[in-house]
């Protein structure tokens, strides 16, 4: 993973509902991946791949509830990134666990 501590402007209008200034590529990579991967075009996705890396972007993705995803999203960024299985987490499930917090 490269030391880039901020994301590339082009990515602004992906995170409108956050100050887009404090999102760090670093410490907010799962927020990073699914807005991109949701939100993203082409540009987007290559940019993912070559700062994260194919196989810890894989993992990442294979960790985060399917349900986070659009899921035409999801079904592309699986073809092209080889994922077979999904975590599996309910809506409400996520929604009650977080409020646990």
């Amino acid at each position: 993973m490269k030391s880039l501590l901020k994301l590339p402007s082009f990515f602004k209008p992906l995170f409108w509902s956050y100050r887009f200034s404090a999102i760090s590529p670093k410490d907010n990579m799962k927020t990073v991946i699914v807005n991109t991967i949701n939100y993203g075009n082409w540009k987007h996705w290559q940019w993912l791949v070559k700062y994260y890396g194919r196989e810890k972007l894989r993992k990442t993705i294979e960790n985060i509830p399917a349900s986070e995803f659009r899921p035409g999203s999801l079904r592309l960024i699986s073809l092209l990134l080889g994922i077979k299985k999904m975590k599996y987490a309910s809506r409400g499930a996520k929604i009650q666990a977080e409020k646990s917090i």
